[in-house]
């Protein structure tokens, strides 16, 4: 969520015993809350039962991972990316591939393991409302195109990623099997039906101001964000109708000096208790497919695991294959 985003590069160690060593690494992740979570249930934990030391970075960049690559001095050794770059990136020669005798991926969401890159979580685009702000809320996303019906504002992802053109195509009648290879004359056609009733959002802390505000009373969301802005007070309204799933991933850059310690880490961040605490943590799925069941029932029912019936999974294969050409036109669109 992501690589785009400006972000202030951090960096801090976590408070660990003994000092730098050949098993030490590096954790890159997008910085927030989500690296908060991934810091306290994740990295914690895997050096209190291994004592490897763990440090954050970021933000992630994949311009940097390209260039530490190339230039054989990488810094980083375990990266949370996105699902679809984490393909590019695989076949590209920039990973290392897994070891799944250490990271045991029988226990993982089949969808989001690649021989180079296994989930790091999942959510979903759902459909948010201010509940209070207007007189009906859209619940597909025929509706949160229809400016006739639901007038005002309404706020989508700025970035060129799974999910938006998706949903435009979702309204236009498009059927959820039928939407790849993705028709991006017809989305784009379809944006520009409301392109002038979009406000951008660029990270989800701003997507929950937009909404709190009911400067757009309504848009696209990720569900995580949702279910933390209702824990505020806020009166939201969720429709998973037609729910769009994407992914994070974690990878191993090509290089990376302590590879050994970094498929350990991995192994730990994907075992059933980490990603259950740290789906409890953000509001996003585990991909650990056992975490379910350590998670309070209330909890998991907010969950996109739990809507699978109305899921469309976005298709990260096809994504890898045209990011470049889909984001060079999306961000020439919203220029015009």
């Amino acid at each position: 969520m992501k690589n785009w985003i400006a972000a202030t590069l951090f960096s801090t160690a976590l408070g660990l015993a003994g000092t730098a060593g050949a098993e030490d690494l590096v954790f890159t992740s997008w910085g927030g809350t989500t690296q908060d979570a991934q810091t306290e249930h994740w990295a914690t934990g895997f050096t209190e039962g291994t004592k490897i030391n763990v440090t954050q970075d970021g933000p992630t960049d994949y311009g940097k991972i390209k260039a530490m690559v190339e230039s054989g001095g990488v810094a980083w050794d375990v990266v949370d990316v996105e699902g679809d770059y984490a393909v590019q990136a695989g076949k590209a020669g920039l990973l290392e591939k897994l070891d799944f005798s250490v990271i045991d991926k029988s226990k993982l969401d089949p969808r989001f393991v690649t021989d180079y890159s296994v989930g790091s979580f999942y959510y979903s685009f759902v459909i948010g409302c201010n509940k209070e702000a207007v007189d009906a809320c859209p619940t597909t996303w025929a509706d949160l195109f229809d400016t006739t019906k639901f007038p005002g504002k309404r706020t989508f992802y700025k970035w060129s990623a799974p999910g938006v053109i998706e949903a435009a195509l979702l309204a236009d009648g498009v059927e959820a099997d039928k939407l790849y290879p993705l028709d991006l004359d017809r989305a784009f056609k379809k944006l520009d039906t409301i392109k002038a009733d979009i406000i951008w959002w660029d990270s989800g802390a701003q997507s929950q101001q937009l909404l709190a505000s009911a400067e757009a009373p309504f848009g696209s969301f990720w569900n995580g964000r949702l279910t933390a802005l209702a824990a505020t007070g806020v009166t939201v309204e969720t429709s998973w109708t037609n729910n769009i799933t994407a992914a994070d991933s974690l990878v191993v850059p090509k290089g990376s000096k302590n590879k050994d310690a970094a498929m350990k880490f991995i192994a730990h961040a994907t075992s059933d208790m980490a990603q259950a605490n740290f789906a409890a943590a953000t509001g996003y799925a585990p991909i650990n497919l056992e975490s379910n069941v350590l998670m309070d029932p209330a909890l998991r029912n907010t969950l996109p695991d739990m809507q699978a019936e109305t899921q469309v999974n976005a298709d990260m294969d096809y994504w890898a294959e045209h990011r470049d050409e889909i984001g060079t036109r999306w961000y020439a669109w919203q220029a015009q």
